[in-house]
């Protein structure tokens, strides 16, 4: 009977404490609702794409900035977006280190996007599809969607459809420009995947367009020397140059030697790095002007506005194919968490497989929709030619986004 005191003050006791420890559990339950959701951008940030990747980066930034500034992720309580920036390097293994370390370090990681060099997205995707997490990119190799990989998205064209749809429109922005349509071309392309995917789609849909291809050199980024390619060209006198390089190097020894060998041909490349405001401070605009090139995206008149703060916040002459495509991923990947309705991988990712929208992230596509197919590849996606004019780069295809009429300059 004497201990049945003790019993009772225990028993009182841990009643007493019951308040505290829900209340305790209570504040963990609400610390965990608030936690960030983090969604990736592997990027160069090092190396010879590093300007492209931090302009990508800049995009990112911007868009999870105004994502949280607008509510952030209302079926998840509001919850806010955190990026996780990791660095490729400048190569494929580096890349693929970088995506094996992130996958490591950051277990919450819900998804994330990949652009730039396409070598470098096909080395982080195979480590990010063994671990499930739902990954965007705007880079152009086939090989992103023909592996059977669930969880790869891509935004932009395939890099060996890109001629069958951007040949016609060269030629007949030629043609109207000159009222002469192009008979012969040279095509001059670095070998990494989007690149070679490329020439092959050239090699195929420029003889059934009437042009005849005079010679293909190809090299290895970035090129020691590219005077004997220049010399070649010079002696062959095509009616315009298709350029394909990836890195800005690259493009600014080739203008450089198309402008002391004194060529005049015009210049047809791919993807966004001759757009880059920087080539002004790399090379004479006079060497750039009238270059064109044909890029997957490129920021057009339904997303002036995310230039215009893009521009002003970060004191860009303009916002690039990178920079508008990194803004849209995560707006695509704040859309998949709003239906998913949760931070989870497989939710997310069944959210971007069933999607279907002409509205809200669309806008900063070509063709404005987003919809995957069973491939993971947008349905729709297109090209945009971009090209430089009295040293500013403008749109001149397609219509609905053109800033000017493109310029063919005469042979």
């Amino acid at each position: 009977m004497s201990q049945l005191p003790q019993i009772r003050r225990t028993i009182l006791k841990a009643m007493a404490a019951l308040p505290a420890l829900g209340a305790g559990l209570a504040t963990r339950e609400v610390a965990a609702q608030s936690a960030p959701i983090k969604v990736a951008l592997i990027t160069p940030l090092s190396g010879i794409w590093a300007r492209e990747g931090e302009l990508s980066r800049k995009g990112a930034q911007m868009a999870i900035d105004d994502v949280n500034a607008q509510g952030g992720i209302r079926s998840i309580g509001g919850a806010r977006l955190q990026l996780v920036v990791a660095d490729t390097g400048d190569g494929p293994e580096k890349a693929k280190t970088a995506a094996q370390r992130l996958v490591a370090q950051e277990p919450d990681l819900v998804a994330g996007c990949v652009g730039q060099v396409s070598a470098f997205g096909l080395a982080v995707t195979e480590v990010t599809e063994r671990a499930g997490l739902p990954w965007l990119t705007w880079s152009y190799a086939d090989q992103f969607t023909r592996r059977g990989f669930r969880y790869v998205f891509k935004t932009a064209i395939d890099a060996s459809t890109m001629p069958s749809v951007a040949i016609p429109v060269v030629l007949d922005l030629a043609e109207k420009a000159t009222g002469k349509r192009p008979q012969t071309v040279a095509i001059i392309a670095d070998d990494t995947p989007a690149a070679q995917g490329a020439v092959k789609g050239f090699a195929s849909v420029l003889p059934q367009a009437g042009v005849q291809i005079l010679f293909t050199e190809s090299f290895s980024p970035p090129i020691s020397d590219a005077t004997p390619v220049v010399q070649r060209l010079r002696g062959r006198k095509p009616d315009f140059i298709m350029l394909l390089p990836s890195s800005a190097p690259d493009v600014v020894q080739f203008l450089q030697k198309f402008a002391e060998f004194r060529l005049g041909v015009p210049t047809v490349c791919l993807g966004n790095l001759i757009g880059s405001p920087d080539m002004r401070n790399l090379l004479d605009p006079k060497l750039l002007d009238h270059h064109m090139t044909v890029v997957a995206n490129w920021p057009g008149k339904r997303a002036e506005d995310v230039v215009a703060r893009f521009t002003e916040r970060y004191k860009e002459a303009w916002m690039t194919e990178g920079g508008i495509c990194s803004y849209g991923d995560i707006w695509v990947l704040k859309e998949a968490l709003e239906r998913a309705g949760k931070p989870d991988r497989e939710a997310v990712a069944n959210a971007l497989r069933t999607m279907d929208m002409t509205d809200g992230p669309a806008r900063f596509y070509l063709n404005g929709r987003l919809k995957f197919d069973e491939r993971g590849q947008r349905v729709g996606a297109g090209v945009a030619i971009i090209e430089w004019i009295d040293g500013v780069v403008k749109t001149v295809y397609p219509p609905e986004g053109a800033t000017a009429t493109a310029v063919w300059p005469r042979a």
